[in-house]
């Protein structure tokens, strides 16, 4: 007989939240511990070699610049394609791009133009990797616990960059950049392989239809024809990049300048980090009752990082500005993942709800 408190234990847990949320959430932890110090050894790594702000952002945006321009075909590929085959397929990509990188810079061979065509193949990779993990991960979980699970997922994920931008930035000061780029390569070949266990069974056959370009086309149409949806992925674009530059670039200069290096940066990084599992944490017992509003509400902090950075504030302020503005991305990122399928569920079948997923480049969710 199953007891009352066993009986209440499943009735809190996400329904179908099995062995596809379990190796999802494993693979993004691992990746999350790889992927956050890997943002301080890129940065670190190209000044390391004598490059100055310029060539920071050079390397920041090439890595970018392949993530938008490719994130909607690689909706419509992950419609087309079983989504674990494309998301193994991207790791692979960014384990071999990253381990590549870690090679050059270990051997002091990296050039810019090679740091920057190594950061456009994880871009490439990314593109191709978000949509398809978002559609894993929303058939992984349903019914009303959705949104708690939801958060649990991106509190552990974020839990994860929490100490991989804290250890990064120690590994950096100690061992160099190029070992922490080595450990990210190591991260992509193990979440892969958790990765590639997936049951796509249970996903429903795409429906016969047009070609890539018709789909894309198809999704844009979608897209541009939901004011709600097209505003805020426009809005929020403008603040990633404005996030990104201070993150990949402003905020790696002033660390080195001001602040004593990678490792008082690792530390910041991990405070956002913290906030980020503290909002994630918060997401699961408060409910909004206007879900995209409170999340739209708690973009505007993200401003105080990168005026925290201009003063600049010795790394105490800075570390509290950066957990509450970690907080208050994980309560959009959980209201944003939440709301839009709800929002779009009635109305598109899951195919085109994947191919919408061009939304992914405008949330902070790398580790995904």
């Amino acid at each position: 007989m199953i007891s009352a408190a066993d009986a209440s234990r499943r009735s809190r847990r996400p329904a179908r939240a099995g062995r596809n949320y379990t190796l999802l959430t494993a693979a993004a932890v691992v990746t999350n511990l790889g992927s956050q110090g890997a943002l301080i050894a890129s940065a670190f790594a190209v000044l390391e070699t004598g490059g100055d702000g310029g060539d920071v952002g050079l390397v920041a945006a090439a890595r970018t610049l392949p993530l938008v321009l490719f994130l909607l075909i690689g909706g419509a590929v992950a419609d087309r394609l079983p989504r674990h085959r494309v998301m193994v397929a991207a790791n692979a990509l960014n384990c071999v791009s990253q381990a590549v990188f870690a090679v050059l810079v270990l051997a002091g061979e990296a050039r810019l133009w090679q740091m920057m065509l190594l950061s456009a193949l994880g871009g490439t990779g990314q593109a191709f990797f978000s949509p398809a993990a978002e559609g894993m991960l929303m058939s992984s979980v349903s019914g009303e616990q959705a949104s708690r699970a939801f958060a649990m997922f991106r509190m552990a994920m974020q839990g994860a960059g929490l100490g991989g931008a804290a250890l990064g930035g120690a590994m950096v000061a100690v061992v160099g950049p190029g070992w922490v780029l080595a450990v990210d390569a190591v991260a992509f070949a193990v979440a892969g392989a958790l990765r590639s266990f997936l049951d796509v069974s249970h996903i429903p056959p795409r429906e016969p239809g047009g070609g890539l370009l018709s789909d894309l086309r198809e999704g844009w149409r979608e897209f541009v024809g939901r004011p709600w949806l097209w505003t805020i992925v426009a809005q929020f674009s403008v603040v990633v990049a404005v996030v990104g530059a201070a993150d990949a670039v402003y905020g790696p200069l002033v660390a080195r300048d001001s602040l004593g290096g990678p490792g008082p940066w690792g530390l910041a990084l991990g405070a956002f980090g913290a906030g980020t599992v503290g909002g994630a944490l918060l997401m699961t017992r408060w409910k909004p009752r206007r879900l995209l509003l409170a999340g739209t509400l708690c973009v505007f902090p993200l401003a105080a990082p990168a005026a925290a950075l201009a003063v600049p504030v010795p790394v105490g302020p800075l570390c509290a500005v950066m957990f509450v503005s970690g907080a208050a991305i994980e309560v959009f990122g959980v209201s944003w993942m939440t709301s839009r399928p709800q929002n779009i569920a009635r109305v598109v079948g899951n195919s085109l709800r994947t191919r919408l997923g061009m939304d992914q480049a405008v949330v902070p969710a790398a580790g995904i």
